[in-house]
């Protein structure tokens, strides 16, 4: 054996141990993160824009290829650590041959990752990018250290590597779709739970929350509209919202599905609220470069505002590009929008009504420091919600607006005493 990385040198079976270990902690951590940003346990761990729209790991765990069948993309790769760490503990020829095999399609699929990650979704996961930087090393080291095939090439590559470590990945493949199966039951799970008693924890916790008031001004653009005074329906959410925020695009999807079900019962009013400093100076630098010009055009005409809303939300990755801004405002006439100062006067006072709340953190100096923050019939909740718990909150505020007939029990008293919890 003229060559390899597990069986010659203790150094190097040190490295691709400490690669494998790399790659096994970063995928635990974004498996984790898929399920923290799918199904919050707790009101108060909401996702929110609060980095940047570039650098965020919300967008891949809201994205299409987040999951398969609810088996996160990070499992696979848990899998892949657990294997070289093993070869590096247990060395032998079959398994440095089976690691040094997947090597070669996991440093491909990394590849392809990263540039969906930055030229599709315009971001990119700082725990995804551990995963990238840790396989690729595991791709290097195995490529430079490892056993050779015999002949050499590609015949050799496909007969003594992939056909020689055949039953050991026939096993491990076994036993990672079992795993895989295990993680489908797992997400089911998470799925009812947040139906169950998920659910009736979030509508405690939403109960619990101090009342605020509304903002001194509240915008007039609404994406919902069941009155014509935005007191007077049953359920109002006022949403300060960015239209470069991924978070926000995850709660834009959430309130259509609201609107549909709870149409002549909702008000929604969309706050302005851009994370970019050259319109809103509670935020200390442009998170969002773009931003402001979206509120801008979005503003201009208020008979337009809805359909540019939706334009926006549903071209999420295109509005980032500043032609594409310049077209949509094209589309719908309002060029005048990024140099008409009452608009900007406007959405700035929109803006402002943020600094009308209490801080929530000594980090932030006011209460709407990010978003989505919204105040759901006078309470308020930083984050996102998945729909199940914004259904159950919107149910237990109808029922406890209904006076219940003789003897029927209502949603809201199965889950929640009503009564103001006292300080």
């Amino acid at each position: 054996m003229e060559r390899s990385l597990t069986l010659r040198s203790n150094w190097l079976r040190f490295w691709s141990f400490v690669t494998g270990l790399g790659m096994a902690v970063a995928s635990y951590l974004t498996i984790d993160h898929f399920f923290q940003a799918n199904f919050p346990e707790t009101i108060f761990t909401g996702s929110f824009c609060d980095i940047s729209s570039f650098f965020n790991c919300d967008s891949s765990a809201y994205s299409s290829i987040a999951h398969f069948q609810g088996v996160p993309l990070g499992y696979w790769g848990l899998v892949l650590g657990i294997l070289v760490m093993l070869g590096a503990v247990l060395p032998s020829p079959r398994l440095e041959k089976m690691n040094k095999f997947l090597s070669l399609p996991n440093a491909l699929g990394v590849l392809t990752l990263f540039f969906y990650s930055v030229f599709h979704l315009k971001s990119l996961c700082l725990l995804c990018s551990g995963y990238y930087v840790f396989s690729l090393l595991n791709f290097y080291l195995f490529w430079k250290y490892g056993i050779e095939s015999e002949p050499r090439g590609l015949f050799g590559f496909i007969k003594d590597l992939a056909l020689g470590s055949l039953k050991p990945l026939v096993v491990v493949g076994v036993l990672t779709l079992m795993g895989a199966y295990g993680f489908h039951l797992f997400y089911e799970a998470k799925k009812d739970a947040q139906l169950g008693g998920v659910a009736t924890k979030i509508v405690k916790e939403f109960y619990s929350l101090q009342p605020v008031k509304n903002p001194s001004f509240i915008s007039p653009y609404w994406t919902a509209k069941a009155t014509e005074k935005f007191e007077e329906a049953p359920i109002r959410i006022i949403e300060y919202a960015d239209f470069l925020c991924p978070d926000c695009l995850f709660l834009f999807k959430q309130l259509e599905r609201l609107k549909k079900e709870y149409a002549g019962k909702i008000n929604i009013a969309f706050q302005f609220f851009p994370l970019e400093a050259k319109c809103n100076d509670v935020v200390d630098k442009d998170k969002h470069p773009g931003a402001c010009e979206l509120a801008y055009i979005a503003a201009y005409d208020p008979s337009k505002f809805q359909q540019i809303h939706d334009e926006i939300f549903r071209n999420f990755e295109k509005a980032k590009n500043p032609e594409w801004r310049l077209a949509l405002a094209r589309k719908y006439g309002v060029e005048a929008a990024l140099t008409d100062e009452k608009t900007k006067e406007l959405v700035k006072k929109i803006i402002e009504t943020g600094k009308e709340y209490e801080k929530t953190s000594e980090r932030y100096p006011y209460g709407i420091r990010s978003t989505p923050t919204m105040i759901i019939n006078n309470r308020m909740i930083i984050g996102t919600l998945p729909y199940a718990h914004l259904k159950a909150i919107v149910e237990s505020l109808l029922n406890e607006q209904e006076k219940p007939a003789s003897g029927e029990i209502k949603f809201l008293e199965n889950w929640v005493e009503t009564k103001k919890i006292k300080k």
